[in-house]
């Protein structure tokens, strides 16, 4: 591990508005002698207002929130909200939780997990609004990896509020058309929508449209050097009953096509010599 990685890390600990839970404080066995685990309660769930906010704003978050640009720009614009980014990368929250540190913000916050943990630190109605931006599209992944999957709109339930809204902002094409067809299948309500943001604008406008557009990842600016469209719906995941699978609803195949050279996630542009 490089001596840059090991600085972050280290001061990382020094951060109050970055919260890194040990495995042991979220992860226990099922039963003595037992290798199997179960997701446990953190402390400081129910209590994100009281403990890291000190007010009872509403809360929201983004999952997979890389570097935390949009989580603290999402807090510049909107003071009486809180907001908390959510990544496993400890390197990469670093930019975002120093940030916030130095420059005293403070309704900006940043949780380092695995959002498949997530359930285990909010409890029912402390969340009010989700945002998932630029996140990996699994295409050859398994599907219950995908953020807006059946799996995970599960979890999330557990903790957003009535009438909640999750954000899907992303320059993958084939997994806005999945989260499209995973709301056609348990008739949740699409509040906004668009395929190509920037030259086409948005249906249904969201509540704060400006926030859209005008608030950028670093992910999102790279894609629009390279010229990708970037595509966004809002929607609401209140449903009775377990959530089901698009199954064929979803072309995998036509849309895996239309992907055409898309990147992993991780994939940086090759730099010109």
């Amino acid at each position: 591990m490089g001596h840059g990685k090991l600085k972050k890390f280290a001061e990382n600990e020094t951060f109050r508005c970055l919260l890194q839970p040990s495995a042991a404080e979220v992860l226990s066995v099922k039963e003595p002698g037992s290798k199997a685990l179960r997701l446990k309660d953190h402390a400081i769930k129910g209590h994100w207002g009281q403990e890291m906010f000190g007010n009872d704003h509403p809360i929201v978050l983004e999952l997979g929130c890389g570097k935390g640009d949009y989580t603290i720009a999402l807090a510049k614009r909107n003071p009486d909200i809180n907001y908390i980014g959510v990544d496993i990368k400890g390197a990469r929250l670093w930019k975002g939780a120093k940030e916030a540190t130095e420059t005293a913000m403070p309704n900006a916050a940043f949780l380092r997990t695995r959002i498949e943990f997530i359930e285990a630190f909010f409890g029912p109605g402390e969340v009010s609004e989700i945002w998932l931006t630029f996140s990996d599209p699994q295409l050859r992944g398994s599907e219950n990896s995908r953020l807006s999957s059946p799996l995970f709109l599960e979890r999330y339930r557990k903790f957003l509020q009535p009438g909640g809204i999750v954000h899907l902002k992303t320059d993958s094409r084939y997994l806005y058309e999945y989260t499209q067809a995973v709301c056609q299948v348990n008739h949740l309500e699409v509040l906004a929508f668009g395929t190509d943001i920037y030259r086409e604008g948005i249906y249904s406008l969201p509540m704060d449209f400006e926030a859209v557009t005008q608030v950028q990842t670093f992910y999102e600016r790279m894609f629009l050097d390279m010229g990708f469209p970037i595509t966004y719906m809002a929607f609401c995941i209140d449903h009775e009953g377990a959530y089901a699978f698009p199954g064929e609803v979803f072309d995998h195949e036509k849309w895996l096509e239309a992907e055409g050279p898309r990147r992993s996630f991780s994939h940086q542009p090759t730099k010109k010599a």
